[in-house]
């Protein structure tokens, strides 16, 4: 029973993950090229969603509008999570940062995300 429990909490986890374009965003916010943009982001996107929750908190007090309940904790929790990703950021960017630093010189080449590498085929002496 708590097995299956597990694997559908996974499986819901996981679609969430993908699909969901908030999750998204905070996926993209916390890769090594996103952290420099968390903070802005989370400057926009923070009040943005309260604003929404607010407006929702409005909706749902009207007669017949009982279903915004669910779109106020959504636009809460977004925005729950784009602030705590405005916090985390900053010391994502440093501890990077400060792993980035620790790396001796003839590694750092190989240190380097895939992306930032230079391309085996570019010849810079030319």
């Amino acid at each position: 029973m708590i097995t299956a429990l597990w694997r559908l909490s996974a499986a819901i986890r996981a679609y969430l993950r993908f699909y969901m374009p908030t999750n998204r965003a905070v996926d993209w916010l916390r890769s090594p090229r996103g952290l420099k943009w968390a903070f802005p982001a989370a400057l926009v996107a923070t009040p943005t969603y309260l604003g929404l929750t607010a407006l929702a908190i409005a909706l749902a007090r009207q007669p017949h509008f009982g279903f915004m309940n669910i779109l106020v904790l959504l636009f809460y929790w977004n925005a729950m999570k784009f602030a705590w990703m405005g916090v985390l950021g900053p010391l994502c960017q440093l501890r990077l940062a400060l792993r980035r630093a620790s790396i001796p010189a003839s590694q750092k080449l190989l240190a380097l995300p895939a992306c930032e590498r230079p391309s085996p085929m570019s010849d810079s002496s030319v």
